[in-house]
């Protein structure tokens, strides 16, 4: 088993150079899985992990409803936005600037073979950061994701998830407001889910600005303490 996790941050990129970037990643994990298999070797598999922010995008997943964004391509256009249909399970998500967004693409063979294990282990990366900032996060049932005030008229998320997995490798992965426009969630239903709202890290603590490196280290430390992980940082891909 490999728990080495090779982290990048890619800094502000485009979404699809992002995707592609993730694909190959992804693509070349399961094509060494099934080399081994085949072959009868014991190659070890790589896990990733990219931090990354996006500019102003909107994905829907495969399971998705397209009448959750409210807008249309012109009016998105308008917003300097862009719209793709993607491969991840879960409904449609916004993605922009003040966002951390995070893709770990791992082996879950070198970790454990339980999907609903691993987005839980993710919810909880996120809950144990905000709880560092005196924010009480907590799932809410039935919906993927990290959300405040649960179970109240004011629950609102701070952090959604989706994924996509195949052979046990992972990818895409989760979206924590940090110090995001949440004018942008106006212009869809996030998550699909109606009458629910949105906030950002900035916001529930009151600062103009939060900083991003800092909630970055914290999330690193409670995934490598969840997932048993031993994190190697890598230079940032160009």
């Amino acid at each position: 088993m490999n728990k080495k996790v090779a982290v990048q941050d890619l800094g502000l990129k485009d979404y699809k150079e992002t995707w592609d970037y993730q694909e190959l990643l992804f693509q070349k994990t399961i094509d060494l899985k099934i080399k081994n298999r085949r072959e009868e070797t014991r190659l070890e598999t790589p896990n990733h992990f990219l931090f990354v922010e996006h500019p102003h995008v909107y994905t829907l997943g495969k399971s998705g409803d397209i009448t959750n964004l409210l807008v249309d391509e012109k009016q998105l256009a308008a917003r300097g936005a862009q719209f793709y249909k993607i491969n991840r399970g879960g409904d449609i998500t916004y993605h922009g600037p003040g966002q951390i967004v995070g893709y770990p693409i791992l082996d879950l063979d070198n970790f454990f073979t339980d999907i609903h294990k691993y987005l839980r282990l993710l919810e909880e990366m996120v809950i144990l950061t905000l709880a560092e900032y005196g924010l009480k996060a907590e799932r809410s049932e039935g919906e993927t994701g990290v959300w405040l005030d649960v179970g109240t008229p004011f629950a609102r998320k701070i952090c959604a998830m989706g994924v996509r997995a195949s052979r046990w490798v992972t990818m895409h992965g989760f979206a924590l407001n940090v110090n995001a426009d949440l004018g942008y969630f106006d212009l869809m239903i996030p998550c699909g889910i109606k009458g629910k709202a949105v906030t950002s890290m900035n916001v529930e603590l009151g600062q103009k600005e939060v900083s991003m490196e800092e909630v970055k280290k914290k999330l690193l430390k409670h995934f490598s303490q969840l997932f048993e992980a031993q994190i190697i940082k890598e230079k940032t891909e160009t």
